[in-house]
Formats: structure tokens, sequence, C-alpha cells
């Protein structure tokens, strides 16, 4: 009885991490869409779709946030400046 038990929740044990490896696995898809990857974008599921494009749209803004925060700190050097020097 105890044997048949422990052989249950070990067997439950073995099957439980290998849809975890599997589902993690699942996730770290990384397939941008371009011209050359569309057949591999339509492949995808709905879902795993939109996961991508909002990763992707995030990604964007963060970068445009970053070339914005340059802009803004160059434009407050140069207005300190007098305007005069205007640096590459």
């Amino acid at each position: 009885m105890i044997f048949l038990f422990l052989a249950i929740l070990i067997i439950f044990y073995v099957f439980f991490k290998i849809y975890i490896q599997k589902k993690v696995l699942k996730n770290t898809k990384s397939i941008s869409f371009n011209k050359n990857s569309l057949n591999q974008w339509m492949n995808l599921s709905k879902k795993e779709r939109y996961k991508l494009s909002k990763k992707d749209s995030v990604s964007y803004l963060n970068k445009r946030k970053v070339l914005l925060e340059q802009i803004r700190k160059e434009y407050r050097i140069i207005s300190k400046g007098g305007g005069n020097k205007l640096d590459n």
C-alpha cells in the first residue's frame, strides 16, 4: 500500500517537472516579425503572437524613453551654455 502510494507520488512529480520544463521552454521563444520569418510568426497561436508583439512594443517604448531623456539632457546642457557650443 505504501509502496503504491510512493510510486504514484513519484510518477506525479516526474510528470509535473516535465510539464513545467515544457512550459518554460515554450515561453522563451524569441521570434521577431519580419519578411523572412512570416511563416514562423503565423505558426504561433494568437495568444503567443500577442505576447511577442506586446514584448516588442514595451521594448520599443523603453528605447524611446531613453532617447527622449538623452535629448532633454543635451538640450539642458546647450541651453545652459548659451547656445553657442554645439558639440557632436
